[in-house]
């Protein structure tokens, strides 16, 4: 299969938007910019579409996909109940970042919802994955477009090195702008969980809902075994290549235990990464291979430039990877949660 690649620029958007439409329209997958990170994107309710998507990724079928659509009345199609909670928060976070669980329709495909009957939904903000969405007028199942397991890809050309040859089109619309998936909220409990942080912090959640529960998926490992109703929450997820570890504690602690780890790493003949801050990217010998996705106090930032720089890991080659753990706060849990993930939750304690 050859992959194309359409700019969805100017010159470019109409021709680009009614190609993927018509493609997702056929029963085939596309990849597309969403706010957040490319999805790849197939009909909803097409059964052998979605299987379309799990082949191209590799992913494992117990990994529920979440649905896109471009207006909230959508919904009544693929969920058995709207809970008044829901529109609430709609009018407040959609179009955007946050994923709502529901208890589903039946009517989306069974790999879908990986069998549960739990749907996951979300009205992305990006005005190319909205105008595609709108134009193919289908609920899009819509994972990251990446090799499953891999950092979630937040260029066009990240989707190409993962999927050239597996998928017939990439919309381009240069990098996204979050860089993280989007927060995903189970409104199927009485108090509404939080199943995978995103851009919508739990601080926010908070503020609309007053009670919020964080699921414990969150930041410790989860049982194989175990059903999950969100993807992101068992397998591994957003890894580079090398074996990556977490260093957490005191700022001052991690650099000196990163500094001791890496010249043990070093004298083993391994080439070392450093997933850094700005703060204490200068504080690292010449020897190891520092990137730093931005600072701790603009965690925006850092998240948007996470993937990337994964990834930039293994251009480099690098063997090992030692990571500082940020703050939790506002947009560091999400942070913290893919580097955990990423690191298969191999953590040390920097005191």
């Amino acid at each position: 299969m050859r992959t194309r690649i359409l700019k969805a620029d100017q010159e470019g958007r109409n021709y680009a938007i009614d190609e993927a439409a018509f493609l997702l329209s056929n029963g085939e997958v596309v990849a597309f910019p969403t706010e957040t990170v490319y999805g790849l994107g197939c009909n909803a309710l097409d059964n052998q579409a979605v299987e379309k998507v799990f082949n191209a990724k590799g992913r494992p079928s117990d990994n529920p996909l979440i649905v896109h659509i471009a207006k909230f009345e959508q919904i009544k199609l693929l969920v058995r109940e709207i809970p008044d909670v829901a529109a609430k928060l709609a009018q407040m976070f959609w179009p955007g970042p946050l994923t709502l669980v529901f208890l589903s329709s039946g009517v989306a495909a069974k790999s879908v919802t990986a069998g549960l009957d739990t749907i996951a939904v979300r009205i992305p903000a990006h005005p190319i994955a909205l105008d595609i969405i709108s134009k193919s007028n289908l609920p899009i199942a819509a994972p990251s477009a990446n090799r499953s397991g891999r950092p979630s890809p937040t260029e066009a050309s990240h989707v190409l090195f993962d999927l050239d040859g597996r998928i017939p089109l990439i919309i381009d619309a240069g990098k996204t702008d979050l860089g993280l998936e989007s927060t995903v909220l189970d409104l199927t409990s009485k108090i509404p969980v939080i199943l995978r942080p995103g851009g919508v912090t739990i601080e926010k959640l908070k503020e609309v809902l007053g009670e919020v529960a964080l699921d414990e998926s969150v930041l410790t490992a989860v049982d194989f075994d175990q059903a999950v109703a969100s993807p992101g929450m068992k397998h591994t997820h957003y890894a580079p290549r090398a074996e990556m570890i977490v260093v957490c504690g005191e700022t001052a602690a991690i650099v000196r235990k990163i500094i001791h780890m890496a010249q043990g790493f070093l004298c083993d003949g391994n080439r070392v990464g450093i997933l850094a801050t700005k703060e204490t990217a200068s504080e690292y010998p010449e020897s190891v291979y520092v990137l730093a996705p931005g600072s701790r106090f603009t965690p925006q930032i850092y998240a948007a430039n996470l993937y990337a720089f994964l990834r930039e890991f293994d251009v480099l080659g690098v063997d090992i990877i030692l990571a500082e753990a940020l703050s939790t706060q506002n947009e560091g849990l999400a942070i913290m949660n893919r580097i955990l993930k990423a690191a298969g939750f191999r953590v040390v304690d920097a005191d």
